[in-house]
């Protein structure tokens, strides 16, 4: 029996809805940086990630590792307050875990942030970017292993990642609250390291146009489950390979952190009129 499979996912939903019985609408997981959104819910109630059965606890910076449950714009909403990677010693399926987790609660839309590398010369740091599509560049793929039919067919289609109802939506908040929102690809690598320049040239023939160590396998967990997502990225640095780039985790944080009112102020208006 997987350490992380569905009976273990059973078993941290019995013990969330034993603290507080609550069914989400929307599942929201908020990146570096990009945590405040949650202490805007209201009724909020804090499960920190240690206290749930089977739950990786998130021990990178910038993460608080904390779920939050309350109401947003409306809607009853779970805000994942950090999230684990793979680089941290994680597996694939402890990646995917807090996903499942948010699905068995009853959560059908999916909202996943994150901060990340720009590769475009004419972008900056601070930008938001609707993502309209991903490259999983991970070394792996976060459904390998035997399939628990549960949870989705053997051979899921990833060929549209991104609910197109959802970004068009996010696009005609975007145009109203005046943001310039970019729109582009998600590269997905498994990190820690930072990318070579050699990489980074790569990645941008490639198509992406941002670069980041997560929201794959979140992703395509959420796909896998037949859920409808909506993707979100920060822009905090630019790595772009002819240019001098020393990015550091913390300057990840502090430009995160810098954007991060408009967007909360997207994402509000974004939940405000989801139809879920």
């Amino acid at each position: 029996m997987s350490p992380h499979g569905f009976e273990q996912v059973q078993e941290a939903v019995a013990f969330i809805r034993a603290q507080l019985e609550f069914s989400p609408q929307i599942s929201l997981t908020l990146g570096s940086g990009l945590g405040s959104l949650a202490d805007e819910l209201e009724n909020p109630f804090v499960l920190p990630y240690a206290q749930i059965p089977h739950f990786p606890v998130s021990t990178a910076p910038g993460h608080a590792g904390e779920l939050v449950l309350g109401t947003l714009e409306g809607k009853k909403v779970m805000c994942y307050k950090g999230r684990t990677h793979y680089y941290e010693g994680y597996s694939m399926e402890q990646v995917m875990f807090p996903v499942r987790v948010a699905h068995a609660l009853g959560a059908k839309t999916f909202i996943i942030t994150n901060a990340c590398g720009g590769l475009r010369d004419d972008w900056h740091a601070g930008d938001l970017m609707l993502q309209r599509d991903l490259i999983n560049f991970t070394g792996t793929n976060p459904l390998i292993g035997s399939n628990d039919t549960r949870w989705g067919e053997r051979f899921p289609v990833m060929f549209d990642l991104y609910d197109e109802e959802y970004r068009a939506l996010t696009q005609k908040i975007a145009r109203a609250q005046n943001l310039d929102l970019k729109d582009g690809v998600y590269l997905g690598i498994s990190g820690p390291t930072y990318a070579t320049r050699a990489e980074l040239r790569m990645y941008r023939a490639w198509g992406a146009d941002t670069i980041g160590m997560s929201t794959v396998a979140e992703v395509m967990a959420a796909r896998h489950l037949g859920a409808r997502v909506l993707g979100i990225s920060t822009v905090t640095d630019l790595a772009i390979p002819e240019r001098e780039n020393e990015t550091t985790e913390q300057r990840v944080i502090e430009v995160a952190r810098a954007s991060s009112e408009k967007f909360k102020r997207l994402l509000r208006g974004v939940v405000g009129e989801m139809r879920v």
